[in-house]
């Protein structure tokens, strides 16, 4: 290795290999820069809000069920008693009063109930609480499909509005070089200064369009970057990957066959189904509020009294128990021991005409869900009838823009000619120019709507996101 002629130092050489790896290091980093849409449409949904609130909702619906399910055991209850009282007391061991007495004592209950039957309510509430929970998830799917949408129609607009730069900067570098063209040969006195002029104006328009085209750009770098919940557009810049169709491309399928798909797949019609199938175990739960109800409930307690004397036996003369003081805590409590079973059965008689309300709106409820599944579906069609009807006219209008642009193109050089010759009048030229400049920006927007539209179809098929290939 040389340089400069002479041979390089061994040192100098380990020197330049490590500035030559930290420069292609960073040129790593800055191209790592550059987000593709898959990258675009998963820190969005990794980052939105919505979606956070979504899943709050999903882990509210899981804690729902789990309960209804717990709710199917006995509840148990304890609770201990200590009390302290003065003056006049009731012996428990005699059942006399005393007087000026202070007594101290201590009861220990505890008791379990449990439904056995209640119109099977319980079990319809479970199973509903698991409807409403799959409803949650499948509307957080959705949520998540509407972001992917919209991230990957800003992308595209961004590609759109980078060609639409492009195009504009390109007619206003050949504006700037017919100037030159233009100063010379009325600097020679073949043209009048006029035609500079007007060269100069169209000139000033152009860059006045290029400025346009390029606050589009920044506004829609905002608007992604604004759904990617970045805080700024410094340093942002997105994959610009190579992007072609053929103009023999064909929509595959039919609205029917596309519609037939997205119905078994889409969250929100398998959401809506689910929150009719909830409605549908409300009213069953409704219905079961007239339903006798059996419930089992076991109760066992003990206590212990200060002034409670303990039995020893009784007096073979007198006949009256013979009793002590010494009676322990623990003694007491043993002794002292009560514990029982009993079942409860609650027949509904008149409460106010509260469960016959609530079957008759349960059954509302039903219908406006039907009408909500109804209406999904509806909405979903017409969707992919308009998605697939814009994806046809948006081919159809590339291939015409990309006809009228070859002959504008071509149209343009031929006048472009005659204009450096003076055969034909700035305005001639200038029109001439405007008419390509609309013919290649009517071609990228046709182009654009076409990707769009036909990735939403795909989309529906089940298809992810994705620019590697258009079908």
């Amino acid at each position: 290795m040389f340089l400069l002629g002479k041979p390089i130092p061994e040192r100098m050489k380990k020197i330049l290999l490590v500035v030559i790896l930290v420069v292609s290091g960073v040129i790593t980093i800055a191209q790592e820069r550059s987000w593709t849409l898959e990258e675009c449409i998963n820190h969005a949904i990794d980052n939105n809000i919505v979606i956070k609130q979504q899943e709050l909702q999903t882990y509210f619906q899981e804690n729902t069920l789990k309960q209804s399910k717990i709710a199917l055991y006995p509840s148990v209850n304890g609770t201990a008693t200590q009390n302290f009282s003065f003056g006049r007391a009731l012996d428990e061991t005699t059942y006399q009063f005393t007087d000026n007495e202070n007594v101290v004592s201590s009861s220990f209950y505890t008791g379990a109930n449990v439904t056995l039957f209640n119109g099977l309510q319980n079990l319809n509430t479970i199973k509903r609480n698991r409807y409403n929970l799959d409803a949650s998830i499948l509307d957080l799917q959705s949520i998540k499909d509407d972001i992917a949408l919209n991230v990957a129609l800003a992308y595209l607009q961004i590609l759109l509005n980078k060609e639409l730069v492009a195009v504009t900067a390109n007619q206003l570098t050949t504006t700037r070089e017919q100037i030159e063209k233009t100063r010379k040969m009325v600097d020679a006195g073949r043209l009048p200064r006029g035609n500079l002029l007007e060269i100069e104006a169209q000139a000033a328009r152009e860059e006045l369009q290029l400025i346009d085209m390029q606050n589009q750009l920044d506004l829609s770098y905002l608007n992604i970057v604004q759904l990617l919940e970045l805080e700024t557009t410094e340093d942002f810049e997105i994959f610009v990957p190579d992007i072609s169709i053929d103009g023999q491309m064909m929509i595959t399928g039919d609205v029917y066959e596309i519609y037939g798909t997205a119905e078994s797949l889409r969250p929100e019609i398998r959401s809506a189904e689910l929150r009719l199938k909830s409605a549908e175990t409300d009213l069953l739960i409704a219905r079961g509020g007239r339903s006798p109800r059996l419930s089992l409930a076991s109760t066992f307690s003990t206590g212990y009294s200060d002034i409670r004397q303990k039995i020893l036996g009784s007096d073979p003369i007198t006949g009256f128990p013979i009793l002590t003081d010494d009676y322990p805590f623990a003694e007491q409590l043993n002794d002292n021991i009560n514990y029982g079973v009993g079942f409860t059965l609650s027949v509904p008689v008149f409460n106010g005409w509260q469960v016959n309300a609530n079957i008759s709106n349960n059954r509302i409820n039903i219908d406006n869900y039907r009408y909500t599944l109804e209406d999904s579906r509806k909405r979903l069609f017409k969707t992919i009838q308009q998605a697939f009807a814009d994806a046809e006219a948006s081919l159809k209008s590339y291939n015409a823009s990309e006809k009228a642009v070859e002959s504008m193109e071509e149209s343009f050089r031929y006048t472009e000619q005659k204009f450096n010759v003076g055969m034909v009048t700035p305005v001639e030229y200038n029109a001439a120019k405007s008419l390509l400049l609309n013919a290649q920006s009517e071609l990228a927007q046709s182009k654009y709507s076409y990707i769009f539209k036909a990735k939403v179809l795909d989309f529906y098929r089940g298809i992810p996101l994705s620019l590697d290939e258009l079908n």
